[in-house]
């Protein structure tokens, strides 16, 4: 019998990447549904370049086209990026491009990604390069109105003792998808802030994949990840220490309701190398539906010896105690959960950068009215 055609869009995007789909039989894989994203038009989004009018404060400079190629492709390969399905989608997507080199301490930045109602695939791509010491503090703002699809890639390289502050910030539509890659190297004793925050996207998938090239750098992970509905939102993360003396802290939380499905695998790498590593890693799943599903794979690598490493997983529904007390202060029932509920994700949102608080990300997370 003949194979059978590919819907349209499945093989363009096939096409764009330079190879098939991940399917259910890749292990990174097989708990994402790619519906979503294969249901969006096939072409690229025909909207104005999102970094047109990008405006820099001082001490951050754009970087030359030729560089920033290199720089870029010297991320994703010390990230073990480059092979990534996501990434070879973006890459064969023709993606508006930002490369910016920061030097010193530098004012707060901020850069909005909406897709809006337009149609198809909006492809981008954000190189960043911290200077030995320098400091930045960068919040990412995505949006969607409509059944369109967001891909972009960001690589960071850490400099000696530099900071970075990253929060993104993803309330999205029930027909968008959206997939984000992140490929972050960060020098001895540098500092890495990620949170993410996302909710309301049909398919949402991040793959955070951090290397401390030599160690002795702290990396401090947040994440929240909201499902509804039949939405799905999917984590893949993963953290290698190349040298000794190296810290992690990563929080992983999501609330899932309706049949929402969440899912997390975070890697931790500890090779003999990475002697003196502390490394602690959290997943924490609240479940408000019978119908809703957490998937969640915290997972631990280590051949050193000398090390402080831990891992846990916990999914649980609200706390009756904790309900029966705020309803025996005169608090109803629906309203307690609420509180309850804001609390829980208010522990990653507060972490964002300063600029997010103008969004109300707890009322666009929550779909709460204003």
């Amino acid at each position: 019998m003949p194979a059978l055609a590919l819907p349209k869009t499945a093989a363009w995007l096939a096409e764009l990447a330079g190879e098939p789909l991940p399917g259910r039989r890749q292990e990174d894989w097989r708990f994402t549904d790619l519906a979503p994203l294969q249901a969006v038009a096939a072409e690229l989004w025909s909207g104005p370049d999102p970094f047109s009018q990008c405006s820099l404060p001082g001490g951050i400079s754009r970087i030359a086209p030729a560089q920033a190629q290199l720089l870029l492709d010297q991320g994703l390969q010390a990230t073990g990026s480059s092979t990534a399905w996501p990434v070879r989608l973006n890459r064969g997507a023709s993606p508006h491009f930002l490369a910016l080199r920061v030097s010193g301490s530098v004012e707060p930045l901020q850069l909005t990604f909406d897709a809006a109602a337009g149609q198809g695939l909006l492809a981008l791509q954000l190189l960043l390069v911290l200077e030995p010491g320098a400091s930045l503090e960068l919040l990412l703002h995505h949006g969607s109105r409509a059944a369109n699809a967001t891909s972009l890639v960001t690589v960071a390289q850490l400099g000696q003792g530099a900071k970075l502050n990253l929060g993104v910030l993803a309330p999205g539509d029930a027909r968008a998808s959206l997939l984000s890659h992140l490929a972050i190297s960060q020098a001895p004793a540098s500092e890495l802030q990620l949170t993410t925050a996302v909710g309301g996207w049909a398919l949402s998938r991040f793959e955070p994949r951090i290397c401390q090239s030599e160690g002795a750098a702290l990396t401090r992970l947040r994440a929240l990840q909201l499902v509804a509905g039949q939405e799905l939102a999917d984590t893949h993360s993963q953290v290698q220490f190349n040298g000794p003396d190296g810290q992690l802290d990563q929080l992983h939380k999501v609330v899932a309701d309706g049949a929402g499905r969440s899912v997390f695998n975070g890697a931790v790498r500890v090779p003999r190398s990475a002697q003196r590593t502390n490394a602690a890693q959290l997943s924490r799943s609240l479940l408000l539906s019978d119908r809703a599903r957490v998937d969640t794979k915290p997972e631990l690598e280590i051949v050193a010896d000398d090390v402080k490493c831990a891992h846990g997983a916990t999914v649980s529904r609200l706390q009756q105690n904790e309900l029966f007390y705020l309803q025996s202060r005169g608090i109803a029932v629906d309203q307690a959960s609420r509180l309850l509920l804001r609390g829980y994700c208010d522990e990653v949102l507060r972490e964002l950068p300063a600029a997010a608080a103008s969004a109300h990300p707890l009322q666009l997370l929550l779909r709460e009215r204003p």
